[in-house]
């Protein structure tokens, strides 16, 4: 908002800022004092004005304030990368304030190494080391540029005119005074100031100067008239004489490039000659060694294959190998836990063991058998003297039945 309130050419304001800030560091030799003392990389003249790499830029930043202040006189301490860039801001906003500039934002705004803030006070440190360096700008020099030919002519023509213009006044105001003093003139006065005309106009045509200084003023003047053509690259003229002078020299190139790959092709052809009848003749003469390598590749071949097949069968033989002595580890394995128990009395003792635990069991199954036994019995009894109960009660029913 307020970027649109100063004007629209306030964004672009900070390049030029940048702009001068970099004529004014060169005047102060940074190149040399600063970026190679401090090994600090080239950067470029809208460096701060844009955002690429905000901890680069605010190490940069800090560096190149302090060198400035260190220039204008007073004394700081070259920032390191580990300071806390709060102190290091601070400090910079003190050493700015006792160059008399006024700090009327935010510290946090020099914290991102770039924006208008940050170009602020490293333009304004410029401007104090200047100072302190007592560097005056001069006067601008602007270099003497040629005239062109025809502005020459122009300038010689405009002389002219204005040359015939000075006479016509002048023969104009002498008629003018001739005629106030003189109303009446008659025509003899008229005769005699043509024929004086005339005679001036002679002696205008019969030349009077010094051959020699005629000379000299020629060599004076002749570097001055020069004709300066100066072509026009749109004019079809150009282009037609460009393609002419291309043709020519095409022509020319190709005139020796044929002969040359002429040449070339000769030395080539000659070569191949010379090759293929090398060929031949090795061809004739290893011959026979040919023969004995190709018979040497077919052997090669066939032994190959047989190796194929009896590396099968090797393969197929030692998977029964595995087998068998997998087979006589089981076996080896059996004989020696049968040989072992037969020798051992460990089987003895299980067996008494097993003995004593039937026994046990024996008992407490005849014991748990009584029981049931037992029980049954128990429980026979009680449906005994049910059913007696029930026997009875049926006889006295019986009976009673009878009697009525």
């Amino acid at each position: 908002a307020e970027e649109e309130n100063r004007g629209p050419g306030a964004v672009y304001n900070l390049f030029e800022v940048m702009s001068d800030l970099s004529d004014k560091l060169k005047l102060l030799h940074y190149e040399e004092h600063f970026l190679r003392k401090y090994n600090v990389k080239p950067f470029s003249k809208h460096y701060f004005a844009l955002a690429t790499n905000p901890g680069e830029q605010f190490f940069v930043f800090t560096s190149l304030s302090a060198w400035l202040i260190n220039v204008a006189g007073h004394q700081c301490d070259m920032p390191q990368e580990y300071d806390d860039p709060n102190a290091t801001v601070t400090k910079i906003i003190e050493e700015l304030r006792k160059f008399g500039v006024g700090t009327d934002f935010p510290p946090s705004k020099l914290k991102t190494g770039s924006g208008e803030f940050v170009c602020f006070v490293v333009d304004r440190l410029a401007d104090a080391a200047l100072l302190s360096t007592e560097f005056n700008w001069n006067r601008p020099e602007y270099p003497q540029e040629e005239q062109d030919e025809e502005d020459v002519i122009m300038d010689e023509d405009e002389a002219e005119l204005k040359l015939d213009k000075v006479e016509d006044d002048v023969i104009a105001a002498e008629e003018s005074d001739e005629e106030g003093a003189e109303p009446f003139l008659d025509l003899g006065r008229a005769a005699d100031k043509s024929e004086s005309e005339r005679s001036k106009r002679a002696e205008i045509m019969v030349s009077k100067t010094n051959y020699d200084d005629w000379k000299l003023e020629v060599e004076r003047v002749t570097p001055s008239l020069k004709v300066t053509v100066r072509t026009d690259n749109k004019d079809w003229r150009v282009h037609v004489d460009q393609m002419h002078q291309h043709k020519s020299s095409i022509e020319t190139s190709l005139g020796d490039a044929k002969k040359r790959l002429g040449k070339l092709h000769d030395e080539i052809q000659r070569t191949l000659e010379k090759i293929i009848s090398r060929e031949k003749y090795i061809n004739n003469q290893l011959e026979h060694n040919v023969q004995e390598y190709r018979s040497a590749q077919d052997k090669l071949a066939q032994t190959k294959e047989k190796y194929k097949q009896g590396s099968t069968g090797v393969t197929e033989h030692s998977r029964t190998l595995a087998d068998l002595t997998d087979d006589l580890e089981k076996v080896k394995l059996e004989m020696e836990d049968k040989g072992s128990s037969m020798t051992d009395g460990a089987p003895l003792v299980k067996i008494k063991q097993t003995l004593n635990r039937l026994k046990t069991e024996s008992v407490q199954m005849d014991i748990r058998i009584g029981v049931i036994e037992h029980v049954l019995m128990q429980a026979r009894i009680k449906d005994n003297t049910l059913m007696v109960k029930d026997m009875n009660k049926g006889h006295v029913t019986t009976d009673g039945l009878e009697d009525d």
